[in-house]
């Protein structure tokens, strides 16, 4: 059987298939992005060609000139849009065009809420852009054949929307691919060649690849023939945007260059742009987008700096030219002095790609310095979409941490609602008259740390703490242990110590009266036998009859249920109770005589301090059953 007769009638993945049915049903609120988005896919694959010919020149056919085309048939109702770039084989066009086998379709689809208007900016981020054609088309034609394959394995896709796809195999002679759109009839709007360059001149202005046009023909005199356009024209700059002078480009171009190059439909937040000459140079165009992508957290998440070589598209995703907590930076670095072929090993152990690589860390925290300075409400929007991927910062970057951690932004015990907005620059300039620590408490949720029985004492005295309930802020105060000369804090790590804050009176009544009731520590601690490391009278509590602490350099209670419930096998600590003297409870267990009952409220009162930090009971029902001993007693 010859390449030309197999042709398949395929149905869509059932995810891809919602995803076009919602852009057919109106989806889109602007219908002329497809456009962009076709011409964005063929520039891309120009690039790719290009880069692969790097190693292997064989790849271009004796054609190197890369460009797009694009045409109108008004008496066929069609639009072309043709590049000679990479092409696609057909495993490709039905990997990347009917199946999309992966989590970004079926993630875009939980994404949607239903608001036109911001769903329509999910199409871009999620790499579903080539079924935008649908919008204007009841049917859609592809034809192409990836660079150094043979003519008679071209292939042919062509799809109404509808649920199913036919695929086959042709004979083409030209390597790239070819796309054909068969307009609605009320979309024969863009059957205008000037409205299809305006279009092109508002999105894709600064993409790299030309892309033309057939010529306009010149008006006649009346009675004369019209000529036929033959002539191609180049109807976009075709211009590295980032290579023109900082003073020329608009905001609204870096905007354009934006959408397009990041694929992303909102502007971006903040970017910053220069140019570095001498020994290494380069240029460095990077931006911080309005919203954080679906796929952020993702271990197999890529970087969003593209590498050029003398405007030459090296690698996308170059993850060495960003660390990873700055992985939500997207933009383009383009060298003079990197060899064409550059390849990943080289990435790895070039001194000149660790030097833009510190200086890019170096711009983008000097651009949220300046944000946070000049326009905090807008540091705010960045903080809310981005601020757990910027606290892994003083973990993975050392040299910077000082600088990271005045990015940094915490609730605290002084701040309103759930609104991380508090500096610890903020911090340090309202601590009281003697305070030496920066006070914090980890739980796993705001309403857990603002009413822990840790906090008491710090609210007796109006002393500030910050409320730490990301995940990451572990794994951030594990490494961050000073700031500007001050020591952070747990407030529920090792002895409470206020420093000069405390005064002495209160510190020698607390020694006393751990003297007085030595007996009454001893009874709890073999009541709670092997559960607790130790028992201790506490300076932290006001209100409440106990609370659980852990010693200065065993891991917090917090930590270990967070790497519990990220399936980790950590230990929990064992913890220190520290119990109230004031409070009735012990009081009434300092005078109970039978040994059962004492047992029973001792364990009571751990289990309470144990729920009361967000702990598990290990036994639950045992807890029940005290409780309800407790109360019937209490009613007797």
């Amino acid at each position: 059987m010859t390449a030309t007769a197999q042709k398949e009638t395929l149905d869509f993945q059932a995810e891809v298939s919602q995803v076009l049915n919602l852009v057919i049903r109106s989806l889109y609120s602007n219908k002329e992005i497809f456009l962009r988005e076709l011409i964005s896919n063929a520039s891309d694959a120009a690039e790719k060609l290009r880069f692969e010919a790097l190693s292997n020149d064989a790849l271009y056919e004796g054609d190197s000139a890369l460009k797009i085309r694009v045409t109108v048939d008004p008496e066929a109702g069609t639009v072309t849009i043709l590049d000679n770039g990479v092409g696609m084989s057909r495993q490709e066009v039905n990997d990347t065009i009917g199946t999309i086998a992966s989590s970004g379709t079926r993630k875009f689809l939980e994404n949607l809420s239903g608001d036109k208007a911001k769903d329509s900016q999910l199409i871009g981020q999620f790499g579903v852009g080539f079924y935008s054609a649908f919008i204007v088309a009841d049917k859609v034609t592809l034809t192409t054949r990836r660079a150094g394959m043979k003519a008679d394995e071209g292939v042919r896709w062509a799809s109404s929307g509808e649920g199913s796809y036919t695929i086959e195999n042709v004979e083409r002679t030209a390597r790239g691919t070819e796309i054909v759109l068969h307009l609605r009839e009320d979309e024969k709007e863009f059957l205008d060649a000037w409205r299809l360059r305006s279009i092109i001149g508002k999105f894709s202005d600064h993409i790299a690849i030309p892309v033309e046009m057939l010529k306009e023909a010149e008006p006649v005199e009346e009675g004369e023939e019209p000529k036929a356009a033959v002539e191609w024209e180049q109807v976009n700059r075709g211009t590295a945007l980032w290579m023109r002078n900082k003073s020329d480009i608009s905001d609204d171009e870096y905007h354009d260059f934006y959408k397009n190059t990041c694929h992303d439909f909102e502007a971006p937040l903040s970017w910053v742009h220069n140019r570095v000459e001498g020994t290494n140079e380069y240029t460095s165009l990077l931006f911080v987008p309005t919203r954080a992508p679906f796929d952020m957290w993702d271990r197999e998440q890529k970087h969003g700096v593209k590498l050029y070589v003398r405007r030459v598209f090296i690698m996308d995703e170059a993850d060495k030219l960003m660390p990873h907590y700055l992985r939500f930076v997207k933009g383009v670095v383009d060298s003079d002095d990197l060899p064409l072929n550059v390849s990943r090993e080289l990435l790895q152990h070039d001194k000149k790609i660790d030097s833009i690589r510190s200086a890019n860390v170096k711009r983008v925290l000097g651009l949220l310095e300046k944000l946070a300075k000049d326009e905090p409400e807008k540091y705010q929007a960045f903080w809310k979409e981005f601020g757990k991927v910027l606290k892994e910062g003083p973990a993975e970057d050392f040299g910077n941490r000082e600088k990271i951690a005045g990015l940094l932004r915490f609730a605290s015990t002084k701040s309103e609602g759930d609104v991380q907005d508090v500096s610890l620059d903020q911090y340090i300039e309202r601590m009281a008259e003697k305070q030496e620590k920066v006070y914090y408490i980890t739980a796993d949720t705001l309403s857990a740390a603002r009413n822990s029985p840790h906090l008491e004492v710090f609210k007796k005295k109006g002393i500030e703490v910050l409320l730490l309930t990301d995940r990451v802020d572990e794994w951030l105060v594990s490494h961050l242990t000073d700031y500007k000369g001050k020591h952070l804090q747990s407030v529920a790590k090792g002895e409470l110590d206020l420093g000069e804050l405390d005064d002495k009176e209160t510190r020698e009544k607390v020694e006393k009266a751990a003297e007085e009731h030595k007996h009454l520590i001893e009874r709890v601690k073999t009541a709670l036998g092997d559960t607790v490391k130790e028992v201790r009278l506490s300076s932290r509590l006001t209100e409440s009859p106990a609370c659980l602490v852990v010693d200065d350099y065993d891991m917090s209670q917090n930590l270990a249920r967070v790497l519990k419930q990220l399936g980790q096998d950590a230990p929990m600590p064992k913890p220190i109770i520290e119990i109230n003297l004031e409070h009735p409870l012990l009081q009434r267990m300092d005078s109970e005589t039978d040994e059962d009952k004492f047992d029973e409220l001792a364990k009571l009162v751990f289990d309470q301090a144990l729920l009361a930090e967000g702990g598990q009971l290990d036994d639950p029902a045992g807890f029940v059953h005290r409780l309800n001993r407790l109360m019937l007693d209490m009613s007797a």
